[in-house]
């Protein structure tokens, strides 16, 4: 079974590959990146993550072109009516086009939900991976986190989160709040056949979520799906209940490779995976397009609450600049510099309060970045000489 750490076609990585498919020889990475930095604490991990690119440039003499886009979230809210003005909109979609790829900073409001619509960001990957968090600092146990790297995978397009609602007067006066949402064939398939693609990249053991009691005609859809995509990918798979999959993310993580859930599922299995890394802080995750367009971002809000503190921690930040490196832009020795910094970081002592233990040194978020960007910048320097 090929390596999660492969390259897929182009020099992109394997998610772009598996997403896509088929390969496309008249798109190749450009060495782009655009920016959005969010709101609340977005600005300060964004710009940490951004400090550790300029090192790294430094370092290998890259020349990656970095562009910033407008507000988002509240803030755009509260300007001009809507968390996704249509200039960012445009913005991204431009980035895209180029052969780009954007990092987004957190947004509040509808902001993800609508982007996701509105760019046609149908797959959702979000890794949880021992090896690129602090397992120490969880509250599980050590050994049932040996070996953690499950990819959550989630289908953004559908679902809950994208279904319609409205408000009524009910029947004796009161409130009543209806929702309503679809699934078809053609969504739910073109979904799972990606994750059973990116499966095929990695071990082979695809994990599909659903609730076949509670939620009888989605469930027996997405069982039908997944069966067509794991057959046609050759990977082998397992159809789990949501609540039962949720146990065993905490009581077994390491017994499974990728998890694919519906839209709802696959956000809340997303972040309750997240305590193996040891702070939800350290998570992130990206967003493609049918095409292996990616927009990546932290799997945390915008913390409004410690904003300006400088005590937010960037890990989740930069986790995520270093897989839009690898796989939008195909430079893994650059991804695999951020990711090593990061860990010699935290294994040097130095950590932000979040997974700060007895003994270590607390930092604040522009020194993280500094301690990561150096040590990157190091070890990429290493490697250069090495080639």
């Amino acid at each position: 079974m090929p390596s999660s750490r492969s390259t897929g076609p182009n020099g992109q990585g394997t998610w772009v590959a598996a997403v896509r498919g088929t390969p496309d020889a008249t798109r190749t990475p450009a060495p782009l990146i655009g920016v959005l930095r969010g709101e609340g604490i977005g600005p300060e991990v964004v710009d940490a993550a951004l400090l550790v690119l300029d090192r790294l440039t430094e370092a290998d003499g890259a020349g990656i072109e970095v562009v910033e886009g407008g507000v988002i979230g509240r803030e755009a809210e509260t300007l001009v009516g809507t968390p996704l003005p249509e200039d960012v909109v445009d913005f991204c979609r431009g980035i895209l086009d180029r052969g780009g790829a954007v990092l987004n900073g957190p947004g509040g409001g509808r902001y993800v939900y609508d982007l996701r619509r509105r760019l046609e960001l149908f797959l959702k990957i979000s890794p949880i991976q021992a090896r690129n968090g602090l397992p120490g600092a969880s509250p599980l146990r050590p050994e049932v986190l040996e070996d953690v790297d499950v990819l959550v995978v989630r289908e953004n397009m559908g679902g809950v989160y994208q279904g319609e609602w409205d408000e009524q007067v009910g029947a004796g006066g009161g409130r009543l709040a209806r929702h309503s949402f679809t699934y078809s064939d053609a969504e739910v398939g073109r979904f799972l056949q990606a994750a059973a693609r990116i499966c095929a990249f990695r071990r082979g053991e695809l994990t599909v979520v659903t609730k076949e009691a509670g939620v009888p005609s989605v469930s027996r859809l997405w069982r039908d799906c997944a069966i067509e995509a794991a057959e046609a990918a050759g990977v082998r798979l397992r159809v789990v209940d949501v609540d039962l999959m949720a146990y065993e993310l905490v009581r077994r993580p390491s017994a499974y490779d990728v998890v694919a859930a519906p839209n709802l599922c696959g956000d809340v299995l997303g972040d309750l995976a997240a305590v193996a890394l040891g702070s939800r802080a350290a998570s992130y995750g990206a967003s493609f397009t049918a095409g292996g367009d990616g927009v990546y971002q932290t799997n945390h809000g915008a913390a409004y609450d410690i904003a300006g503190t400088e005590s937010a921690s960037p890990a989740g930040q930069i986790l995520s600049l270093a897989a839009l490196l690898r796989e939008s832009l195909g430079l893994e020795r650059e991804a695999q510099a951020v990711e090593d910094g990061l860990r010699q970081v935290w294994a040097d002592g130095r950590r932000t309060a979040d997974v700060a233990g007895p003994g270590d040194r607390v930092v604040g978020t522009r020194e993280m970045a500094t301690l990561v960007a150096d040590a990157a910048a190091a070890r990429l320097g290493v490697a250069l000489g090495a080639a």
